[in-house]
């Protein structure tokens, strides 16, 4: 039986008995998902790394964090958005550059410049848009739209009823279409 069929809590668990070297495959299965997530957050490629490294060290440094009851992602992302609102609090909150390098591969190959060119531009423009709205209307476009969070899985992560996740969501998504059209303008 290969280690790939164990469940994330499994791997947790096993991680909290001192099995530390199983933190790897965790690592393996949400590096991408956790670094989209700070990137859509942050907007800066260096520095998502370096969060996610940061998340992965604490889940490693804090294991008895992990009660085993619940999702083991779900934990994760509490973990991820204490290691983000951390790094807030140290810097006070900068302006964010934007880093579209990430989107680059996409764009390039498509076949019809003037369509590149307009996906680029539109692309653009959300960016500005995600960028407008408040931290955690941004965060919560990321979670749901970015990294397909279940709205039961939000609503765990920030402690709140599912219900309240959806009129949240639908906020902040009523905010950046309200953002994106009057970049338009």
């Amino acid at each position: 039986m290969g280690l790939d069929v164990f469940s994330d809590n499994a791997l947790m668990q096993k991680v909290k008995e001192g099995e530390t070297g199983m933190m790897g495959l965790l690592f393996e299965r949400y590096y991408r998902q956790l670094f989209g997530f700070m990137f859509n957050m942050t907007r800066q490629k260096e520095l998502s790394e370096d969060l996610v490294q940061n998340v992965f060290l604490r889940l490693l440094r804090y294991p008895d964090g992990f009660r085993g009851f619940g999702e083991f992602r779900t934990w994760m992302y509490q973990v991820a958005r204490n290691v983000l609102y951390d790094h807030f609090r140290k810097i006070k909150r900068t302006p964010v550059n934007v880093d579209l390098d990430i989107h680059e591969g996409r764009l390039l190959s498509e076949s019809d410049a003037d369509a590149s060119l307009e996906k680029r531009e539109e692309l653009e423009k959300l960016e500005k848009a995600l960028q407008m709205l408040s931290d955690e209307n941004r965060e919560l476009v990321v979670m749901c739209r970015y990294q397909e969070l279940k709205y039961s899985e939000i609503a765990s992560i920030l402690n709140i009823t599912e219900g309240a996740v959806k009129v949240r969501v639908h906020r902040a998504l009523g905010q950046l279409r309200t953002n994106f059209l009057s970049i338009e303008k």
